[in-house]
């Protein structure tokens, strides 16, 4: 399952549509404290991550995440893609970080993390 954390509906819908084939299931959420709660509820196996959210921004939902979860595996995918936000991202603990204009390389990383958290299962 992926939670996808995305306040803008559009920007969701999209990456909905690149990964429902990848995904046992989607779970979605607009905001940084929804994430947190649905992550508790749902446990999934990869979350996508937008960091500009309100009233809990991306970062703070992740960092409360991975406290509670450490091996919860979160995806940044931001429009913010200067050196600093993506270091501070992956310094807090993010798995991955991707632009938003590079969307396919998520759908990528998904079915990659999918297929091996599947195979890591199944034994």
């Amino acid at each position: 399952m992926i939670l996808i954390a995305e306040d803008n509906s559009d920007v969701r819908r999209m990456i909905r549509s690149l990964v429902e084939d990848v995904a046992d299931g989607i779970v979605e959420c607009s905001d940084g404290q929804e994430a947190i709660e649905m992550f508790d509820r749902h446990l999934p196996d990869l979350v996508t991550m937008d960091i500009n959210m309100r009233p809990l921004d991306g970062l703070t939902a992740m960092r409360a995440i991975l406290e509670k979860h450490p091996d919860a595996r979160i995806v940044i995918v931001s429009q913010h893609q200067d050196a600093r936000t993506r270091e501070t991202a992956l310094a807090m603990g993010a798995h991955a970080f991707i632009g938003k204009e590079d969307l396919m390389s998520l759908r990528d990383l998904i079915k990659e993390e999918v297929g091996e958290h599947h195979a890591i299962t199944a034994d």
